[in-house]
């Protein structure tokens, strides 16, 4: 790595996790940045006091979430890929700060189950793994009372990548950078651990139908996330 960051030894229960955390941690707050490299895996295993395979798993995480990008030959880096270089355009040119929200709401409504129909037919079992994991340290984050917000734009993310369309996908994307600001007032203010918890319990619906290929189950379990999520934010916004 170029600069000086922090890393701290990891707990043995799914210490995987907790070395994600530690990384989007540090990707966060800024001390690590695009094009950083990762120490090597033998390096890690020191740091963190775990095995190569916890280190490799929590690699692959990393990867899966558009986190970190594996060279074959040359290590890990910090990677702010092509495909996310398009979101910040693309919502720029499709959605404005004038939009109202509503109106942005009643497009993922359209978009997001749809997106998770195509999920639960396209889904590999490596990618109901992916999001297994990521709803595990979201849980993980609600118990610490932590913000959640990074393990539901994951969660978000992967299930858009999941469903193999990738214009739908983009637009997901453009969506859930959109909507970031809102999503993180209501998932930290207030009475934030009970909205983080019903947000949680919509993704484990969505997972369900995941796991079974359910499509018509998918789609209705996302939209009934997405109208509870909706019901939250303006029910906070008719109390300021």
């Amino acid at each position: 790595m170029n600069r000086q960051v922090t890393l701290r030894v990891v707990e043995k229960k799914r210490a995987y996790e907790d070395i994600v955390e530690q990384v989007v941690a540090l990707i966060a707050a800024g001390k690590l940045k695009q094009g950083d490299q990762l120490p090597s895996e033998r390096d890690l295993t020191e740091i963190f006091k775990v095995s190569r395979t916890t280190v490799r798993e929590a690699i692959r995480t990393l990867e899966s979430m558009k986190y970190l990008q594996c060279r074959q030959g040359t290590g890990n880096y910090i990677l702010a890929s092509s495909e996310a270089d398009l979101i910040q355009p693309l919502a720029t040119a499709l959605f404005n700060a004038r939009d109202d929200i509503r109106d942005i709401f009643y497009i993922r409504k359209i978009i997001e189950p749809q997106i998770a129909s195509l999920a639960a037919e396209n889904a590999t079992p490596q990618d109901i793994e992916e999001v297994e994991k990521i709803l595990r340290m979201q849980e993980t984050c609600i118990q610490r009372g932590e913000n959640i917000i990074e393990t539901d734009s994951a969660f978000h993310n992967h299930i858009a990548g999941a469903s193999r369309n990738r214009v739908m996908g983009r637009l997901m994307l453009a969506l859930v950078d959109l909507l970031r600001q809102a999503r993180e007032e209501y998932l930290t203010e207030g009475e934030s651990n009970l909205r983080a918890k019903k947000s949680l319990a919509g993704h484990l619906e969505v997972l369900s139908a995941l796991r079974k290929g359910d499509a018509e189950g998918a789609k209705n379990a996302m939209l009934e996330h997405v109208e509870e999520i909706e019901r939250i934010v303006f029910q906070k916004k008719g109390r300021r």
